[in-house]
């Protein structure tokens, strides 16, 4: 559990990692753009967020003795690739806000949206140019950004109704999701890029084969403890600090959710009928939604929940023991548990 000072620590770091990104963030988002287009370029960036995956891939750097003059500007471009599938997954989805602001086709529309997130798209790789090496760089991003879409597609198919104009989900959605389908999905969509900010940093660090490993491992233990933390609050966090609107993941129809996926382990025939049932309905109501909240809360779901999450944090924390023993290591590890005893 993190104390008072150690999280005071952690908000530092990410309070000067992002002063030293967000100029950066905009200087390359805007490049190559007419100056009338750069407040719709601008927009996603600008509603915030704790820049976690630049300050990660800084930390990382450092643990294994690396610069931040080196690392800055492709640590910015795995944000902008972070940032750019928020763009397109608030389309796919229909999200309407994102840290408490419209998203940027609620507030541009759909088609404005999508030659945005193109904007996004040639400023990632227009920052591995700017690292002390492109290729290496350039090739993470790519097969970053291919894992990341796996995942979202993995995501889609997992919502339980909905989409029947697209026939590939039709066909496609299983009937029912295993934790491993669940572990898969999550591990693309959010452990990959994690994991990328780590070899990122190792990359410029001129990590070892064996560093590079534990960093991966790190990155990826991660990213899955982040998401698992998401979906529990997605279900249980206050609207007002997580920046979205609490059950949305119903609202969607997602069966990819962590406290969804632990419920349904618990709950009778019965009342696993009736969720699915609310689910398929072609329009859901609050009263909906406070129904399928009310069935989980008969289980122990929510500390399953918390309890799957912090045992792949230690994962995470296990693989820092393969790392140098520093106070990057000990920042690292602090990250974890920050990451996992969040509300926002």
């Amino acid at each position: 559990m993190l104390t008072e000072q150690k999280t005071k620590k952690i908000l530092e770091f990410l309070s000067q990692c992002q002063q030293k990104a967000d100029p950066l963030l905009i200087e390359e988002l805007t490049e190559n753009v007419s100056k009338k287009f750069h407040p719709l370029v601008k927009h996603q960036i600008e509603t915030g967020g704790k820049r976690i995956r630049p300050a990660l891939t800084i930390a990382c750097c450092h643990l294994l003795g690396g610069k931040t003059s080196d690392v800055l500007a492709p640590a910015c471009g795995l944000e902008i690739l972070h940032t750019y599938s928020l763009i397109i997954d608030d389309i796919i989805d229909n999200g309407l806000f994102r840290r408490n602001k419209p998203t940027v086709w609620a507030k541009y529309g759909k088609s404005i949206a999508q030659c945005i997130a193109i904007f996004y798209a040639s400023s990632i790789f227009q920052t591995t140019q700017k690292s002390p090496k492109p290729l290496e760089v350039s090739g993470l991003f790519s097969k970053t950004l291919k894992t990341l879409i796996e995942g979202e597609i993995l995501d889609i198919l997992f919502e339980r109704e909905g989409r029947r104009e697209e026939p590939y989900i039709i066909e496609k959605r299983p009937k029912n999701i295993s934790f491993k389908q669940y572990l898969e999905m999550i591990t693309q969509k959010t452990g990959a890029l994690l994991s990328a900010c780590c070899e990122l940093g190792g990359i410029i660090a001129n990590a070892n084969p064996k560093e590079m490993e534990a960093l991966k491992e790190y990155g990826i233990n991660l990213g899955i403890a982040f998401q698992m933390q998401d979906d529990i609050l997605d279900m249980f966090g206050d609207e007002k600090s997580f920046g979205k609107k609490i059950g949305k993941d119903i609202e969607e129809r997602k069966g990819g959710n962590l406290v969804l996926m632990m419920a349904f382990k618990k709950l009778s025939v019965k009342d696993k009928a009736k969720i699915n049932s609310i689910m398929k309905q072609d329009k859901l109501i609050e009263a909906d939604k406070k129904e399928i909240m009310g069935l989980i809360k008969k289980t122990n779901a929510l500390i399953k929940s918390m309890e799957t999450a912090k045992s792949y944090a230690e994962q995470a924390k296990k693989a820092l023991k393969k790392l140098p023993q520093n106070h990057w290591n000990e920042l690292l590890a602090d990250l974890v548990d920050f990451v996992v005893e969040r509300g926002k």
